[in-house]
């Protein structure tokens, strides 16, 4: 019988906007007290759902509402959800970063965290001293480390700058010698947030299969990532959460399946977002629209559509650009991506605080008929300060081209068509 690993039971996580602390020092210590006690927090409050797409009208808010889970020994198991649905902050509760508000968490074994490029390195020690330290934190004893450290740095791919402070690598060296250590170390639980996108995709393919082949070996994985195709080669299990809420579990398919099923369901023909003054940049808002300018969840294939992305810089900003792809809805793998410094490099320079709006066309007869995904960013030197992952939309054949055209289009996922040139052949040999 699999022994349970982590029992989640009825974790409630709240934060304060903008204020830390109850507003007094009194207030603040009779919380702790209570806290301490085991008795409930006498300033706790009803707070709202987080939708990051609503004006807050209090300055508290439900991260997480009433979640239990149990994992077992050995689980692979994925947590999917859109952008502020709490995927993270599971992820931190259980790295004991920060602390849930209400409810149980019990943990067999030791736990190993990799939430963001970095985490647990110290800018100003070399890559060598970074696998000693970080090892220690994660509970490791120096002759563990010693054993396991030139495996590390092989698989990270950084042996030339190992003895170089790490503040001098690049996002991609930095993630490269965080998850080799987090991989590597003899823990028994690996949690990993959407880290694995910083690296290039030689990297992200050398990682999916080192966190199968630990996961063969009895360890067990969380893992946090919006890319679909990645949750299916590497998860058993998947937990859907919904504005904090967990919404659905099972198989990792099963979840996949109904997460885009129902993100088709709720798609809207226009995406708005609350302007937040703290953020560096933002996007504001996100159309599809057709051929005639008009907000839209459904394109005609035989039509041009465009897509439009407004977004806000909050101070002045070199670097920044707003970019997009598109995938199959069930799917990861992009079929376009596209930002908005390919034909003009001067959008790279130094932006002034302000409000941008920018809007592609798509050509006709590019995508066949079905159902497609956009996401949006806005990055700066591979920094990501925004992003919208789950933006759905349908492509349908107005006038039947796809039958004009024949049986076998039905199934490319481009509806793209060429020139043939047609050459005929004279007597019975060239």
């Amino acid at each position: 019988m699999a022994k349970t690993v982590i029992a989640v039971q009825n974790i409630w996580k709240q934060y304060r906007l903008g204020v830390v602390g109850t507003g007094t020092l009194s207030n603040d210590l009779k919380r702790w007290m209570h806290r301490v006690s085991g008795r409930e927090d006498p300033f706790l409050k009803v707070g709202e759902v987080n939708d990051r797409t609503k004006k807050s009208e209090s300055d508290l808010v439900w991260a997480l509402q009433d979640i239990s889970f149990d994992v077992e020994e050995g689980d692979v198991v994925g947590i999917i959800g859109k952008n502020g649905a709490g995927k993270s902050t599971i992820l931190k509760i259980l790295s004991r970063v920060t602390i849930q508000t209400k409810g149980e968490i019990k943990v067999r074994g030791r736990i190993a965290s990799l939430l963001e490029v970095g985490t647990g390195f110290h800018p100003d020690l070399t890559g060598r001293e970074n696998v000693f330290l970080n090892g220690a934190i994660l509970g490791m004893k120096n002759a563990e480390i010693r054993s396991k450290f030139d495996e590390i740095v092989a698989f990270s791919g950084v042996e030339r700058y190992i003895d170089t402070p790490v503040k001098r690598y690049s996002s991609g060296m930095y993630v490269r010698l965080a998850f080799a250590v987090a991989a590597h170390l003899e823990t028994e639980i690996l949690i990993i947030d959407e880290v694995l996108a910083v690296g290039d995709a030689e990297f992200q393919k050398k990682c999916l299969g080192k966190l199968k082949d630990v996961s063969g070996h009895g360890k067990t994985v969380l893992f946090v990532s919006h890319n679909m195709t990645a949750m299916k080669s590497l998860c058993t299990k998947g937990i859907l959460l919904k504005h904090g809420i967990a919404t659905n579990s099972g198989s990792i398919d099963e979840v996949i399946d109904y997460y885009t099923t129902e993100a088709g369901k709720e798609r809207s023909i226009e995406y708005t977002f609350t302007e937040e003054h703290d953020k560096e940049a933002q996007i504001l808002k996100i159309s599809i629209l057709d051929s005639n300018g008009i907000a839209t969840g459904e394109v005609d294939l035989t039509k041009s559509f465009s897509v439009s992305i407004e977004y806000v810089i909050h101070q002045p900003m070199a670097g920044l650009v707003a970019g997009f792809s598109i995938s199959q809805a069930k799917e990861s793998e992009n079929l376009i991506v596209s930002n908005e410094a390919e034909l003009n490099p001067e959008r790279l320079k130094l932006r002034t605080p302000g409000y941008y709006k920018n809007k592609i066309r798509i050509p006709e007869k590019l995508l066949n008929v079905g159902s497609y995904r956009l996401k949006v960013g806005i990055t700066a030197h591979k920094n990501v300060y925004d992003a919208v992952d789950d933006v759905f939309f349908d492509v349908y054949d107005s006038i039947g081209i796809v039958q004009v055209l024949g049986y076998d289009r039905k199934f490319s996922i481009l509806s793209a068509q060429f020139p043939w040139e047609l050459e005929m052949k004279i007597g019975n040999s060239y």
